[in-house]
């Protein structure tokens, strides 16, 4: 994933600030303690194709690390890991789910899109540290 997005957004003729840096991996670092649950899915022969998971943010429930495998891609995964993101995540008394995603990823976009979800305001940590995010939220209760 780490190779895909660089391709996606950096740029050759740009000598970042280290500050810049510093703050962006910080904003997109998880924790293992704050995570809540991890969803896998794995091929007939075992090997993972698609990843996410869910974290405690600030008492928020955030969609981290949404990834497929590209040679998997188009053959609904994401949408099956974010159906079940929903359920672990109400199961867990969740009232919405939040994510980032950045300008770059139109696929991504399109599915948090399709799966339900509405742009919100950027919120921390990316205000600063990616200033181009896209944020959704989806709200769980009282739907």
């Amino acid at each position: 994933m780490d190779a895909e997005m660089n391709e996606r957004y950096s740029d050759p003729d740009v000598v970042e600030d280290p500050a810049v840096t510093a703050r962006r991996d910080a904003a997109l670092r998880v924790h293992p303690e704050q995570v809540h649950t991890t969803v896998l899915v794995t091929d007939d022969a075992g090997r993972a194709v698609a990843h996410a998971a869910l974290r405690d943010l600030d008492g928020e429930w955030e969609v981290k690390r949404v990834v497929v495998d590209p040679a998997e891609r188009g053959r609904g995964l994401g949408r099956l890991l974010m159906d079940e993101l929903e359920v672990v995540a109400r199961a867990g008394g969740a009232a919405r789910l939040i994510l980032q995603t950045g300008d770059r990823q139109p696929e991504a976009v399109r599915l948090y899109e399709r799966a339900g979800y509405r742009q919100i305001p950027t919120y921390e940590p990316y205000v600063e540290a990616l200033p181009n995010s896209i944020c959704f939220e989806k709200v769980l209760v009282g739907v």
